[in-house]
């Protein structure tokens, strides 16, 4: 059907008669010759319809229209000198044609393919359409390459692909599971892996040393713009390995992808601690494209004549008193941007937000006269003002105030435009605690399989739960998560510690977790891990604004997939099959 693709097409075929085939991208008659860009997978060329030429095919493409399906020959001529069209591979040549099939008609289309503001449900339920793009194509290129080089990278680091399953059993990971009804087993259920965790470690367990998937997941959870129900990540394990062996190949495979994408990045990344991350930029994924670091005043807030902030001061280990200097804020905002701000906190569950100005004569603002000279000139030194800048402090409840400080520090680097295009700040946050207090019980930050930081006689010893630290690691990139890991446990005693720890009796461990403990009896090696979102590291590299962008057949924010219209009923005779009622 077809000798060359389009982007083949060039110069050098001149003269030579050749067969293309895609969709009309668009079609102009200009009275005499009729003009059609063909569009394949990644390209169009330009095909000429002359009457002096071909009758019939001038004929036959009067009735074409955008979107029809082609089949044309022709011969390959220079472009008429002044008429190229620099912006396309094939913008110095095009094709006289003289054959020309219609091999599939098109509807009028629902939308502008080229139109950027149609609604997203539209583009969503015509999925296929919106694929037709080269913008699209461009995207699913990328995401193959990105996805080629790590399978690449990691087999030259003598990592061994396996599948593991699908269908499983029912686990807490953290999100709810997607469960599917046996037929076979009446009222019993398998579950749609969250990841592949436990089946990787059992992996180690059976000597497999180092392992990787190109993995899909699936969580029953709420959705945002870089979350699916479904999605797919690049899952690693390895034995016989701490962090730092763990990290380096991750840095390694970060690395190979953005260099066969194009991008060059550091071979190493920096790190901060979970709690310094918490503490300066208020996240435990920090944007690090940009400064607006934040710094503790709740020492000299303690001395203020103003009882709120005194009060709060009193308990330093459970409430903060964070301050966030904006360099020559004083001439960026308006006083009316300045009640906006607080209104923007507020959102996110502040009492207020105060702040103060560095004038010539000295800093000025509503809270002074709660403060001595002393004081004053302590907030100056602490928060290193010049003058033109405005310093705001965000107080109360710790996990309260370090949330919206820093929401507060992304928005206003938004709406100062401080964000550089085209940059990429990847950090690793490390030392992430154990375990954090839900509902009055421990929780496992990341889960339940993390290795705790132990002392020198390899014993779980805390004073208090939360300041318990883990050997967990994520790797973020300019505010976003990328993914993450940690070493394992690998001795039984241990992991019924853990569970014990989190309100998990022996009896449920063993039913949920059994077959885990019984393989840590033997012999289970030293192990550790990571896994990469894929869809978000694409979302990155492509400079898309949602991860829907990113998935050939995404769903909608309420995991709804508008094109298939899933989730749907099913006939009675299914459920009868299943065992199951609808209530």
């Amino acid at each position: 059907m077809r000798t060359h693709y389009c982007a083949e097409v060039n110069k050098e075929h001149i003269n030579e008669e050749i067969t293309v085939a895609g969709w009309v991208a668009s079609r102009r008659d200009h009275g005499g010759l009729i003009f059609i860009d063909l569009r394949d997978k990644d390209e169009v060329i330009q095909l000429v319809c002359d009457p002096a030429e071909y009758k019939e095919v001038h004929t036959l493409a009067e009735e074409i229209r955008d979107q029809f399906v082609l089949i044309a020959t022709g011969k390959i001529r220079a472009r008429v000198e002044g008429l190229e069209n620099p912006k396309l591979k094939t913008g110095n040549i095009e094709m006289l044609v003289s054959k020309l099939v219609i091999e599939n008609r098109s509807k009028p289309m629902p939308f502008d393919l080229s139109d950027k503001k149609v609604n997203e449900e539209i583009k969503l339920k015509y999925r296929y359409l919106e694929l037709r793009t080269q913008k699209s194509y461009d995207v699913f290129k990328l995401r193959s390459k990105a996805t080629i080089a790590a399978r690449n990278t990691l087999d030259a680091l003598g990592f061994l692909e396996v599948e593991t399953p699908i269908i499983t059993k029912s686990t807490p990971e953290g999100a709810r599971d997607y469960l599917v009804p046996s037929r076979v087993h009446p009222g019993e259920f398998y579950a749609l892996p969250q990841s592949p965790q436990l089946f990787k470690q059992l992996l180690m367990v059976g000597g497999f040393d180092r392992y990787f998937q190109i993995a899909k997941c699936f969580r029953d959870e709420d959705l945002r713009a870089d979350r699916q129900p479904e999605f797919t990540q690049i899952d690693v394990e390895m034995s016989f390995c701490d962090q730092e062996d763990v990290i380096d190949v991750a840095e390694k495979l970060i690395k190979s992808i953005f260099t066969e994408c194009g991008i060059d990045i550091p071979n190493t990344f920096a790190r901060i601690s979970y709690h310094d991350a918490m503490e300066k930029y208020g996240s435990d994924k920090p944007d690090m494209r940009y400064d607006l670091s934040m710094v503790d005043v709740i020492d000299i807030f303690a001395r203020c004549d103003n009882e709120i902030f005194s009060n709060i001061a009193k308990d330093p280990k459970s409430n903060r008193i964070k301050a966030l200097k904006v360099p020559k804020g004083d001439t960026l905002f308006s006083k009316r941007q300045m009640k906006g701000f607080e209104e923007y906190v507020r959102k996110f569950g502040a009492q207020g937000l105060g702040y103060f100005q560095m004038k010539e004569d000295g800093l000025k603002g509503p809270l002074i006269k709660f403060f001595t000279n002393e004081d004053i000139q302590a907030i100056i030194d602490r928060c290193t003002l010049e003058v033109g800048d405005v310093v705001f402090f965000g107080a109360g409840d710790k996990k309260l105030v370090l949330d919206y400080m820093g929401r507060f520090r992304s928005y206003l680097a938004e709406i100062m435009d401080i964000i550089p295009d085209n940059h990429y700040a990847f950090i690793w946050v490390v030392d992430f605690p154990m375990f954090e207090i839900e509902e009055g019980k421990p929780k496992a930050m990341h889960h339940a399989f993390t290795m705790p930081a132990l002392d020198k006689n390899g014993k779980l010893v805390y004073d208090d739960i939360e300041d318990l630290k883990s050997v967990a690691y994520d790797i973020v990139l300019n505010g976003t998560e990328l993914g993450g890991g940690s070493i394992r446990i690998h001795k039984e005693a241990l992991q019924k510690e853990i569970f014990a720890v989190m309100g998990i009796s022996e009896e449920e461990a063993n039913e949920k977790f059994g077959f885990l403990l019984e393989a840590f009896k033997y012999g289970a090696p030293p192990h550790g891990g990571f896994a990469l979102g894929l869809d978000r590291l694409i979302m990155l590299l492509a400079g898309t604004e949602s991860i829907r962008e990113v998935i050939a057949f995404p769903k909608t924010q309420k995991a709804q997939c508008l094109l298939t219209h899933a989730p749907s009923s099913v006939e009675a005779k299914q459920l009868k099959e299943l065992h199951l009622k609808i209530r």
